[in-house]
């Protein structure tokens, strides 16, 4: 089985790719599911379906042709479906200390609900197979960022707190209840979390297999949502995420240039272009043309997917290997670049506030530093193996 993630910035375009991806892959006899996990759902819009088929779903999946069907995660089901007591302890507890019911409805929503419900179903699908290709489009860049990361957090949290948290729990709670009228969490409510768990097991080892998990940033020519894009790039790679291509969607054709309005445009985009396949060298990079008119429906969906993938098959891995990580030892960090067939005579090296720019030849790469990083210097570097290896003290 296939995992496609669409990340990006808000309005970038990721719900329109996701759904011609989808569409182009059903197309070839791949049984796919394109799943919404972002709460302001556009996808069944995408596929032009009506306000009765999209209430009657449910949050559940719709056919929409053979070999496709797509979802919109719904929290509020999910939380009947799943969430149920640890939903009903939190309610209680926000009405506890004075909120309005309706106001403490809507707290015990809890942020990472939804990221974790959404892991829930792609481990579901994972296991049993039902579908060859399964695509997620993401909520904008951090909450993409936070649906990668739960795994590993509701992890440590499983072994590190939940048992004592339990144990804990079960002595105090008889002795804070004849003291004091705050509600504590009962054995329903930490056997929900448990069987959530259970439910979610190696989901983290799914995410980060380059073989299955893909993520397709999806970014615009524009200052900030560049920015945006490299950074999501970087906690991607952090996180041991594989991404396999970069698509830059909403460029203005150039034989537009009669037009004084849009050339001046048309040149502040070729300019952030050229800074997107730098920023990301080595992993491919495609363009997709700003469309004439909307686009929804199948057909506009079916000419999309062609001027984005060609002849490819968008189910492939179109790239697979790191191209950089930081490492830690006894002496700091190191920064290690895959540079195939360079030598050190042509590799220098520029420090700025938040990122290392390496320049080899007349090519450059900006590579962006986690915040925890941006105090450290770049100490020496060397090229080794078809690695740039920079030490950061």
């Amino acid at each position: 089985m296939r995992i496609i993630l669409f990340s990006g910035k808000g309005g970038v375009g990721k719900t329109t790719l996701s759904a011609a991806t989808g569409y182009r892959l059903s197309e070839m006899g791949y049984r796919t599911l394109v799943v919404s996990l972002d709460p302001a759902h556009s996808l069944s819009d995408a596929f032009d379906l009506s306000e009765e088929e999209r209430i009657s779903a449910k949050g559940l999946p719709v056919k929409i042709k053979e070999n496709l069907w797509i979802q919109e995660i719904d929290v509020q089901e999910e939380i009947d479906r799943y969430w149920g007591d640890v939903y009903r302890f939190l309610e209680i507890l926000f009405n506890t200390t004075g909120l309005d019911e309706i106001v403490a409805e809507e707290l015990a929503i809890l942020p990472g609900m939804e990221e974790v419900t959404s892991l829930l179903y792609v481990n579901k699908y994972y296991r049993e197979k039902e579908f060859d290709v399964l695509i997620l489009d993401l909520p904008p860049t951090g909450e993409s960022l936070r649906f990668v990361s739960m795994p590993t957090v509701l992890k440590w949290y499983m072994k590190k707190i939940f048992r004592t948290e339990r144990l804990v729990m079960r002595v105090a709670r008889p002795v804070v209840g004849r003291i004091s009228d705050v509600p504590l969490p009962d054995e329903a409510y930490f056997k929900a979390l448990e069987n959530f768990y259970e439910k979610l097991k190696g989901v983290d080892e799914v995410l980060v297999d380059p073989d299955v998990t893909s993520v397709r940033i999806v970014t615009n020519p524009e200052k900030m949502v560049v920015r945006e894009s490299q950074r999501a790039f970087m906690y991607f790679n952090l996180f041991g995420v594989n991404v396999d291509a970069v698509i830059i969607n909403r460029v203005i054709p150039e034989d537009m240039e009669d037009c004084q309005y849009l050339r001046d445009w048309i040149g502040i985009q070729r300019r952030y272009i050229e800074e997107i396949r730098s920023f990301f060298s080595p992993v491919p990079v495609f363009e997709v043309p700003l469309m004439k008119g909307e686009v929804f429906g199948e057909e506009r969906l079916k000419d999309l997917a062609k001027v984005i993938y060609g002849e490819r098959d968008p189910a492939e891995v179109i790239f697979r290997e790191k191209p950089y990580e930081f490492v830690k030892d006894e002496e700091g960090y190191t920064l290690i670049i895959r540079a195939p067939f360079v030598t050190k005579e042509t590799v220098s090296l520029l420090k700025s506030e938040e990122e290392i720019v390496v320049r080899v030849g007349n090519f450059k790469s900006h590579i962006l530093l986690p915040r925890k990083l941006r105090r450290l210097e770049p100490e020496r570097a060397k090229v080794e193996d078809g690695y740039i290896k920079i030490r950061l003290r």
